[in-house]
This record gives C-alpha cells, structure tokens and sequence, in this order.
C-alpha cells in the first residue's frame, strides 16, 4: 500500500533553500542520520548529497506526532537523551541570526518545517545552497533534530521550535 508524503508549500522553504533537486548528478558517498527520540525508538532518516547546487537534504519522518515540526542542522555530532542539548546549537557558520524571516537570519542550518500526517509520517527534501558535507562534518560532527513545534522562521536562536523529539548523528557513508 503506497505511502501518502505530506509536502511543505513553497511559501514555507526557509532562505536559501529549494525543494527542487540540481540537475547535476551528486558526488560519490554522501552521508546519513538515523533519527531516534529519547527512548531509542526510531523515528526516521537523514540522507546527505553533495551537488553542484549545494547540499542535498532528504528527511523522512516516522511514528512522529503530527503537525508541523522544526527542523534543523546542529553543530554538534551527538544526541544523548533525554533532550539532545549535546548536539549544541545550529550550524552557523557565518554567525547569523535565526530564520528567513530574520532581517539578520539565516543560519546555515535553519531548514525547512517537517509536515507530519495522521500516519506520524512526513518528507522533506531539499538543497542547501553553498552547504557541504566538509564544512558541516567538522572535528565535533553534526547532528539533525525534529523539533516539538513548527518553526516561526524568525525568532532567535530556534524559530520557537520547542523541544528536541529526535536526533540523529550524520556519519559518512
């Protein structure tokens, strides 16, 4: 039985990001995360590919409440529960404030909201412009995290995106 994936309005992608996948064709390797929340308990995937058009992002989403989740890449490569606090704050590599609505914003790792179902399903994909795996993958790693509540795309540091539900660590494949 086929799947229905919630998509996210194009009025909803956060700065400098396109739900529209390069034309190029990606790098070898790429990387992963495989997203638990604080039980162990999964509650879905990462995928990572370097394009020409920057970082190519895949998060797929399960037994997640539904709604709309925050979701963001950490600078921290480490998820220990019960609030994934370990892995620290956004990736922000050009020091910038939160959100595409922020006159100041956006981090580099500010990405665009997750819309989960009543099936505790949800997709995104899209690319993050100039994003790497080197320059994201740094001495510490990095981490995604599905967040309680939707992003505002404004308010610093994280959208009032609530709590942290679930985490994963990025690893090279």
């Amino acid at each position: 039985m086929p799947r229905a994936l919630a998509l996210i309005p194009l009025s909803l992608l956060a700065v400098g990001c396109s739900t529209e996948m390069s034309s190029s064709a990606p790098s070898a390797g790429g990387a992963h995360a495989s997203l638990a929340d604080a039980t162990g308990a999964a509650r879905g995937s990462a995928t990572f590919v370097e394009t020409s058009g920057g970082l190519e992002v895949r998060i797929s989403g399960e037994a997640l409440p539904a709604g709309t989740h925050g979701v963001h890449l950490h600078a921290v490569g480490r998820c220990d529960p019960p609030d994934f606090k370990s892995a620290g704050p956004h990736w922000n590599p050009m020091m910038k404030q939160h959100g595409r609505d922020n006159p100041e914003g956006a981090h580099a790792g500010d990405l665009p909201n997750l819309v989960v179902g009543a099936d505790g399903r949800g997709m995104v994909r899209f690319t993050v412009p100039q994003g790497s795996l080197s320059g994201l993958l740094d001495a510490d790693g990095a981490a995604v995290i599905i967040h309680a509540d939707a992003d505002d795309y404004r308010t610093d540091p994280s959208g009032n995106s609530g709590g942290r539900i679930a985490c994963g660590v990025i690893e090279r494949r």
